[in-house]
């Protein structure tokens, strides 16, 4: 069914329109929450908390963008305060490495996976959250920008110095080569 229907449904009160919404977004949304944090335990949690917002705030919600895109856009915040609230980034389970990328993009061993994975976690969770957008799920950069409330040369900012970062850091370590 077309996503703005169930989206008109949903906030009419249309308990298996919402339920359709939230499950075919969830996947789409457990992997950004687990590349944002790099920590299944801390992703769960705000999962959890992401789902239950979207429910409470289905009737705020205006179709202007994707209600990927809304998801993503209230994990992001979720994110941001939980960071607040703890003032420390997780550190990266190495159990998760494997379960970060699909089948396609396990082309590199698994320490570099963990290495690229430990670079990216270095970054501040505006320029990471911008990375894995764009990267990962190949989201524009005005798509992006409303997604992080912030203005389109931000957006473009932060990529540049989060790539340059990355690339940077990878060849301090060795994983690439100039």
């Amino acid at each position: 069914m077309d996503e703005l229907i169930l989206i008109e449904k949903a906030k009419l009160g249309n308990k298996s329109a919402l339920n359709t919404l939230l499950t075919e977004n969830y996947n789409f949304l457990k992997g950004y929450i687990i590349k944002m944090t790099c920590d299944p335990t801390l992703s769960q949690d705000i999962l959890q908390e992401t789902m239950l917002k979207a429910v409470l705030n289905i009737k705020k919600f205006s179709p202007k963008a994707k209600f990927s895109t809304w998801l993503i856009t209230i994990a992001t915040n979720q994110y941001r305060d939980t960071l607040r609230k703890n003032k420390r980034l997780t550190q990266l389970d190495e159990n998760m490495v494997s379960t970060l990328y699909s089948p396609e993009e396990n082309t590199i061993s698994k320490l570099e996976h963990h290495e690229i994975l430990q670079v990216i976690q270095g970054l501040s969770y505006e320029k990471r959250a911008v990375f894995i957008l764009k990267h990962f799920y190949y989201y524009s950069y005005e798509d992006i920008a409303k997604t992080l409330k912030c203005p389109v040369g931000t957006v473009r900012s932060r990529l540049h110095y989060s790539v340059k970062y990355i690339i940077l850091e990878l060849e301090r370590r060795g994983i690439v080569h100039e």
